[in-house]
């Protein structure tokens, strides 16, 4: 990153990062001053939930230029859909913000499975469940930017390869042309 760069989009990386930390936040401290199970998953999960939509559908699209999605087709397969930005638009990302996006993406999950494991170890298993679904919304958001962050990088090869070999195809045939 280079010294002084900003944030290009300071409100997306805000709410980007408000959920995941409200969540877990939330999670955490709810165990010191909550007794209610259900007000607990509850809360929890729906913070969860606001974090894995606002990450799939505002976020990533802003802060990376990536959104996924995944259908069933008439066979009952899934079926993955990547969309991202051109080249030149890719180019031109944030890379803090793109930082941000990656670092926090994946670091969350870690916390989960951090929290899971104490729970595990204290013997919680309906905590374990409310960790459980926080740390699968996460790892969809992972499993879905990862598949269409390599799937944009194909398209980009891809796009790089076929306008050399139209550049060398026409510098060929204008050789040939002058003959």
């Amino acid at each position: 990153m280079p010294p002084g760069e900003n944030y290009a989009h300071p409100k997306i990386c805000f709410f980007h990062v408000l959920f995941k930390a409200a969540s877990l936040a939330f999670y955490i401290l709810s165990a010191i001053f909550i007794d209610s199970f259900v007000i607990i998953f509850v809360v929890t999960v729906f913070l969860a939930a606001l974090d894995f939509w606002v990450v799939k559908n505002v976020s990533g699209r802003i802060l990376v230029g990536l959104r996924w999605w995944n259908e069933i087709n008439d066979l009952g397969e899934s079926d993955w859909r990547f969309e991202c930005l051109d080249q030149e638009s890719m180019a031109r990302m944030n890379k803090k913000d793109s930082w941000l996006f990656w670092w926090t993406l994946y670091l969350t999950a870690v916390v989960w499975i951090l929290l899971g494991i104490f729970s595990l170890v204290r013997f919680q298993a309906d905590f374990l469940l409310v960790v459980g679904i926080c740390l699968t919304l996460s790892l969809a958001n992972i499993i879905g930017f990862t598949k269409c962050r390599k799937d944009a990088k194909k398209q980009i090869q891809a796009f790089a390869s076929q306008t050399i070999a139209s550049r060398v195809s026409s510098t060929i045939q204008s050789a040939f042309t002058l003959v």
